[in-house]
């Protein structure tokens, strides 16, 4: 049997409700308001060509009409006034509930864009340790951090799975985890993507999973995106997650369908329908879920 390839994944993505088509994503801008606020970037940003359009689903993003320049060549993209972010990896930061004067735990966090973002909602008060693994993109992830100005961040070059090393409970804890990604940001996936792939990152994050969530306070809230398409790391993740670790999924009001609760004739937890499954379309594929920690015991 075939496990990968185009008609693969295209027969995939039919059992799970959706038909492949081409998409072409959008290019999209994030404010950051601590530093753009009373600068009326909008209309600055007009003047050199750069037309914006809000994004319906989201308080800061908007999307880059057409642009006479470089959106990522203008003095106030250099001043740190806003930031280029796809459209839905805007969502995952937006999902908690506050965040000012919060410690928050980044995992897997360069080249940085989610964390400025958690940085922007913070107001620059409380504390976001950001990880990665990689320590060239830690490079751009404090590139990117100097030119927005965040003052509220330290970076570790460490595996989120060695997360309680810190010793520290946190009240908010982003899991944006290594994922296979999609079609829609790489022309090539097809090509490159096998199941085993797939399967394989599942597990790391799993992993990941089980670790810092071991991080996270009694109250706290956990959230875990990917930019993958696959249910084995998404909605089969969290109905693991579910079950195995001491966690329950929240409701959530985001951009995107409900969670599948039935794949490939398995039946998961219920309150997998919490999460948010955004097929490609203007943005790329995404999925997101926000999570606490159960107060009893998950009963099967």
């Amino acid at each position: 049997m075939t496990v990968s390839g185009k008609e693969f994944f295209q027969d995939r993505y039919r059992q799970l409700g959706w038909e492949l088509r081409e998409v072409t994503l959008r290019q999209a801008i994030r404010i950051n308001n601590t530093h753009a606020r009373g600068k009326n970037l909008i209309e600055r940003l007009d003047s050199l060509g750069v037309h914006l359009q809000k994004i319906p689903f989201l308080q800061s993003g908007y999307w880059v009409l057409d642009s006479k320049v470089s959106a990522g060549a203008t003095a106030e993209y250099l001043l740190g006034f806003y930031s280029i972010q796809e459209g839905a990896a805007q969502i995952p930061v937006s999902l908690f509930s506050s965040l000012k004067g919060k410690k928050v735990l980044d995992c897997a966090a360069a080249p940085g864009g989610k964390t400025v973002q958690l940085a922007d909602a913070m107001e620059n008060t409380g504390a976001v340790v950001a990880l990665d693994v990689d320590k060239r993109r830690l490079t751009a992830l404090a590139n990117h951090l100097e030119r927005c100005r965040v003052t509220n961040t330290v970076v570790y070059l460490l595996d989120a799975r060695q997360a309680s090393s810190l010793e520290v409970e946190f009240d908010r804890v982003l899991v944006d985890v290594p994922c296979s990604g999609n079609f829609a940001g790489d022309r090539d996936w097809f090509k490159n993507r096998t199941l085993k792939d797939i399967e394989r990152n599942a597990a790391l994050q799993r992993g990941i999973l089980t670790k810092v969530s071991e991080c996270l306070s009694c109250r706290g809230e956990l959230v875990y995106s990917t930019c993958s398409l696959e249910p084995e790391e998404n909605e089969l993740n969290m109905d693991w997650a579910v079950k195995h670790l001491n966690l329950q999924i929240q409701e959530i009001n985001s951009y995107g369908q409900n969670g599948l609760t039935e794949v490939f004739g398995k039946k998961l937890d219920p309150s997998v329908a919490k999460c948010r499954r955004i097929w490609p379309n203007e943005t790329q594929g995404f999925f997101v879920a926000k999570l606490t920690k159960r107060s009893q015991p998950h009963e099967s």
